[in-house]
């Protein structure tokens, strides 16, 4: 079994295996399976616009001709120099084609496969992990540790310095897609650029999503029972131009699931944050695992009537809205901090 395992990949990338020649470079972060492919491919020939260097082919063409693989891994260049071949499978049925490929006793260039998200049972996978000549490199969404080292990479090459809170806002933002997460972080140097140091409120500025998350941590301290965190909170909403009426849509939205979640717990139903629909993100679980062990159902839905006032005071005195805003969500951290029974 040559399978390379996922925090293995950036070895084999630094140093591919002439051994292996046929790479399969799968995953569902589409954008991390490109950005391995193109390093395979500078890696494998000297210029990769000379047709005569790389030949690019589709699925769709050797499964309608599974040969056309053999004959152009085969194809010796007509100038000399190295060679190579891409192949993106776009969800076809090439396995026929690889496995052939697989069987030669002898392989001159660099195969690159570029695929989706595949199964373990994949036949395309399973060929590239059980043969000798050929590896498979999975590409899943950043974590924490990759995150860090992108952000940091990207900052560092734009010559910009980060905050620790900015820093950790953009781990928890980015990282579904590593070419959104390079796109993110260019605008954010672009925007950034000139000065010192990169803050918060540039990220929020900036970086898609930042604010709604930025929202959720501020609705999440309150019903938490973080006071503290929630002042500090609010003057960055302040900071940033934050309207009350998301603030309050926000809170209401939450409530509304605490008190659902918090009532199937009572009730004694199957329960955990991992599976709750729509999934939110994965730095909001400690908040608001607190939150579900601080509150009842019966204290939920009695806050419920509350911020509905609050709402509409807001409403009738919109000079008043952020003050009233920021009254009710303090309110509420402090009735968090009688525990659920």
């Amino acid at each position: 079994m040559v399978a390379v395992k996922a925090a293995d990949v950036d070895r084999f990338l630094a140093r591919p295996d002439s051994a292996r020649p046929i790479v399969l470079v799968f995953g569902p972060d589409a954008g991390l399976v490109r950005e391995r492919v193109d390093a395979l491919i500078k890696a494998a020939v000297a210029d990769p616009d000379d047709p005569f260097s790389l030949v690019r082919l589709d699925g769709e063409a050797i499964a309608a001709d599974p040969g056309r693989l053999v004959e152009e891994t085969q194809t010796i260049p007509l100038f000399g120099g190295r060679r190579a071949v891409w192949v993106k499978a776009a969800g076809r049925n090439i396995a026929p084609a690889v496995e052939t490929l697989i069987t030669l006793s002898a392989i001159e260039c660099r195969v690159v496969i570029e695929a989706g998200d595949l199964r373990r049972n994949a036949p395309l996978r399973v060929l590239c992990e059980r043969a000798k000549n050929a590896a498979a490199l999975p590409c899943y969404a950043d974590a924490e540790r990759e995150l860090e080292r992108l952000i940091d990479g990207e900052m560092r090459a734009a010559g910009l310095a980060l905050a620790p809170d900015a820093r950790a806002l953009l781990v928890g933002l980015l990282g579904g897609d590593r070419a959104a997460s390079r796109s993110e972080l260019g605008k954010l140097a672009l925007y950034a650029r000139g000065r010192g140091e990169v803050g918060v409120e540039d990220v929020t500025a900036v970086v898609s999503d930042a604010s709604a998350l930025a929202l959720d941590d501020l609705i999440d301290a309150a019903f938490a029972g973080r006071p503290a965190e929630l002042e500090a909170r609010l003057a960055k909403a302040h900071a940033a131009g934050s309207a009350p009426g998301s603030i309050f849509f926000a809170a209401q939205r939450q409530l509304a699931q605490l008190h659902r979640w918090r009532t199937a717990i009572e009730a004694g139903a199957p329960f955990s944050l991992d599976n709750v629909q729509p999934p939110f993100h994965f730095r909001r679980k400690s908040p608001v695992e607190a939150a579900l062990r601080q509150w009842t159902a019966a204290r939920l839905a009695a806050a419920m009537p509350d911020l509905a006032d609050a709402v509409l005071t807001s409403r009738q005195r919109p000079a008043l809205a952020e003050v009233i805003a920021a009254r009710a969500l303090l309110s509420i951290a402090v009735k968090a901090r009688g525990r659920a029974r």
